[in-house]
């Protein structure tokens, strides 16, 4: 697709700023939804966790099965074969399963909040992994908002550790260190879907990663939580946090591709960012706990480096929306070529 002729008079270019605008402000009220899907999660993992249910595999599990069972379906309507050998989406399955066993686990030992602070860690994980492996190239200013988001989560650290308030877990020291190894491995599932979705697209994504994902799920759930599963009262303070749980993570893996397209990563970092205010809340309203100082200055300088990150000049959101055309023509080429196999 070739593209348009330049509008001299101008009119052109306010019509596009417009379209922008509206883009824009689509972007961010998807990003908010995405974020508070992601304290949706993390409030009934907590909720579980203060239950005394520890079943963390299990509460991935029904996720993994709605994304192959809807997804799959769309594949299989298709008739597509798969654009990428199957083991390498074996192999993502792995790394994704563990990331959220891992993260989930983490509730059992320390803070709602601090969980939601420290997955920021995935974002210089991400910067070092696309830097070797996708050869992404980053500026100064860059680095400098990664060490300034490794200040704050340092700060929360030293607040789980230091604080008299033992509220906020049974071994915060243990809980935060298992957030940070889970946000590196969700680091690795991210970059290796940025790579599988540049070489393939997000329906087979989502479908493979549904169907190895329930699969290694299905695997560890009988050598791990057998025996909690069977000790769990299944009454409606336990199915509901489950089920929760389940859509919540669902609709996040459905969304997060389409605020990607609209807004690109940038817009999704810091949507998500808020994602730790609506923690902060539900501690201090639903489990009327006391929120500690430093947590505010650990926000304060994430979100500080987040936005450090994120800033672009005007020649990089030029290069951004002419690599974003370029990809929507490719995209509807690719749509094209499907109605072309599968003419209704």
């Amino acid at each position: 697709m070739a593209p348009p002729p330049e509008d001299e008079s101008g009119a052109g270019g306010g019509r596009c700023c417009g379209g922008v605008a509206r883009w824009v402000l689509l972007g961010l009220a998807l990003g908010q939804f995405v974020s508070l899907l992601i304290t949706s999660t993390g409030f009934a993992s907590s909720e579980l966790a203060r239950r005394g249910i520890n079943a963390p595999t299990s509460q991935s599990l029904l996720n993994y099965i709605l994304l192959a069972v809807v997804y799959g379906g769309v594949l299989l309507y298709r008739r597509q074969p798969l654009t990428i050998k199957w083991y390498y989406y074996l192999i993502l399955g792995i790394i994704d399963v563990e990331a959220n066993y891992i993260v989930v686990k983490s509730y059992q030992y320390t803070s709602l909040t601090s969980v939601m602070l420290l997955d920021c860690w995935s974002i210089p994980c991400v910067i070092i992994l696309t830097w070797v492996f996708l050869k992404t190239k980053y500026g100064l200013r860059k680095f400098l908002g990664v060490g300034v988001c490794v200040a704050g989560l340092i700060l929360v650290v030293f607040s789980d550790v230091h604080a008299s308030d033992r509220a906020k877990g049974p071994n915060p020291l243990k809980g935060d260190l298992l957030v940070i190894f889970g946000s590196m491995l969700y680091a690795c599932s991210n970059v290796t879907e940025e790579f599988v979705v540049k070489k393939s697209n997000r329906v087979e994504l989502m479908a493979m990663l549904g169907l190895f994902g329930a699969i290694v799920s299905a695997i560890q759930i009988s050598i791990l939580e057998r025996k909690e599963l069977h000790s769990i009262t299944w009454n409606a303070g336990a199915v509901l946090p489950f089920l929760g749980y389940a859509v919540a993570m669902f609709l996040f893996y459905s969304t997060v591709p389409t605020v990607l397209k609209i807004c690109g990563a940038t817009m999704l970092n810091l949507s998500l960012l808020t994602s730790d205010m609506w923690a902060v809340l539900i501690r201090i309203f639903a489990y009327h706990e006391k929120v500690d100082w430093i947590y505010f200055v650990a926000f304060a300088c994430t979100a500080a480096g987040i936005i450090i990150y994120s800033y672009k000049g005007s020649m990089e959101v030029e290069e951004t929306a002419q690599v974003t055309g370029a990809s929507d023509d490719k995209g509807k080429e690719g749509d094209e070529e499907a109605g072309a196999h599968n003419p209704v």
